[in-house]
């Protein structure tokens, strides 16, 4: 459950603060999604109407534009001391451990109409780090879609999944293997037996190997000048 962050000390309305509203809207919808976040749930956390809210925020809008900015605050920025490949990638793992604390955001993070200095910061620092290394403006661009696709695309199917212990992955891949004769589905069949079910499996390990394929891609195509797509 949310911590309500203004009732300390008996007067929530003198604590309250734009930074306090958002902090409380993102313990809000990481404990129960982003669709359990309503004005009235927020104001009852806070201890106070719903109607003060909006002399912090304009509205649920801005709310949700708000939490969106302050979760890419979190995710570490690329360094420009570190070779592409090296701060890209440590960006990238920061910004799908971002998406791990934060589920509700793999839908939100990049349809912001308005975006906050800490996202706008972020884009033009990614941006940056692609072009002091030799990309193009058109390749930094290919080059962050492909990136951010695979982060926010690993993140929604790790959100989908049916289980998220070595215990259940290996009761749900047992199940499968049942329902499913070998016979007429072999591949499934033998992935699922040799390799989800070995000991230590956990899907969230495939993120690194994926990753280090398309920086690797990235690189080889920045040696070939950007050819053919540039």
């Amino acid at each position: 459950m949310a911590k309500p962050a203004g009732k300390a000390d008996g007067s929530p309305r003198g604590r309250l603060s734009r930074d306090v509203v958002l902090t409380t809207a993102i313990a809000l919808a990481d404990d129960g999604g982003i669709e359990s976040l309503t004005m009235r749930r927020l104001g009852v956390e806070l201890g106070v109407e719903a109607m003060s809210l909006y002399n912090h925020v304009a509205n649920k809008e801005d709310l949700l534009n708000g939490m969106v900015d302050a979760i890419f605050g979190e995710i570490e920025l690329p360094s420009h001391s570190e070779g592409w490949k090296t701060s890209m990638r440590k960006r990238s793992v920061s910004f799908r451990d971002m998406l791990s604390r934060h589920p509700w955001a793999t839908g939100l993070t990049d349809s912001g109409t308005n975006p906050g200095p800490s996202t706008l910061r972020h884009h033009d620092r990614v941006i940056g780090t692609f072009r002091n290394a030799g990309f193009s403006v058109a390749m930094a661009a290919h080059a962050f879609s492909a990136l951010d696709s695979y982060i926010y695309g690993f993140a929604m199917q790790e959100k989908s999944l049916p289980f998220t212990t070595e215990e259940e992955t290996a009761a749900m891949a047992h199940l499968m293997l049942a329902q499913l004769p070998a016979t007429e589905y072999p591949y499934l069949a033998e992935l699922t037996a040799e390799h989800v079910l070995k000991p230590g499996y956990n899907y969230g390990d495939e993120f690194s190997l994926g990753l280090d394929l398309i920086l690797d891609g990235l690189e080889l195509w920045l040696s070939l000048g950007g050819s053919p797509t540039s």
